[in-house]
């Protein structure tokens, strides 16, 4: 079930929305934690009025949420003027197997404006097929292509990454599309391994620059760099580009590697 056939078969009561997700969405032991933000916000934005934007999104991972029906429970934070913070939660109450926060805000004039440039012009285009007992299921939902570094697992110390994608969805693109095409991106630090070895994202947070709803799901593209690692904790900053070149998210992600 793609992301859109999920979202739209999901129960919703109240600030509560629940799904049944397949294993076709796991990540390992848990699901993919961009499905995971996508339930998070789609939960939030029960209480949010549709006309403000996602601004930032922030997403901490506790304990492995498993295939399945799973809730995602919201509240609003405090609603102001221009923004409203929102906050979610998957899992039994009281018993949060991960937990996400939220900014959607209006516009507003201001004389600062600044464009980020456009996606690199990376000339390495390496298909990355799904490979059964070996790929994490949720690769599944993707069409992806490695555009620079190196594939996981292969034994290579590269400080960036580079990824184009297409969600295996007919959309129409949200704000859930999004978090699920930016939280794509493995850790760099996986490219230096030689072999698959366990490791867990700790948190990871996304801020949207610009409009994209009219953007399709297939030609996004992705550019990731390690900022450091120490002590099996790594840090990397990714930027999100639209199918039109834009410059669209920045994503911050820090994770554990146990090798």
């Amino acid at each position: 079930m793609n992301l859109t056939e999920l979202l739209h078969a999901a129960q919703r009561d109240g600030a509560t929305v629940t799904a049944d997700v397949g294993d076709d969405w796991l990540q390992g032991r848990s699901l993919f934690g961009g499905l995971q933000a996508a339930l998070a916000w789609a939960a939030m934005r029960s209480q949010v009025p549709a006309d403000l934007p996602l601004r930032t999104f922030q997403m901490t991972f506790f304990e492995p949420v498993p295939a399945g029906r799973v809730a995602a429970r919201a509240r609003v934070l405090r609603a102001g003027k221009n923004t409203v913070h929102a906050q979610a939660e998957l899992g039994a109450p009281g018993q949060p197997l991960a937990q996400a926060l939220a900014i959607f805000g209006s516009g507003r004039s201001s004389v600062v404006a600044r464009a980020m440039s456009p996606a690199p012009a990376d000339a390495m285009r390496k298909p990355l097929p799904y490979v059964p007992n070996l790929a994490p299921r949720f690769m599944r939902q993707f069409d992806t292509v490695l555009t620079a570094g190196a594939p996981p697992f292969a034994g290579v110390p590269v400080e960036r990454i580079g990824f184009e994608l297409a969600l295996r969805d007919p959309g129409p693109t949200t704000e859930g599309h999004l978090l699920v095409i930016a939280d794509f991106i493995p850790p760099v630090a996986l490219s230096w391994l030689a072999k698959p070895a366990p490791g867990s994202s700790m948190t990871w947070m996304l801020e949207v620059l610009d409009t994209f709803a009219d953007q399709p799901l297939r030609g996004w593209r992705t550019s990731s760099e390690m900022i450091a690692a120490r002590d099996g904790y790594t840090s990397q900053t990714t930027t999100v580009y639209a199918p039109d070149g834009r410059a669209l998210a920045l994503s911050r992600q820090s994770m554990v590697v146990f090798a």
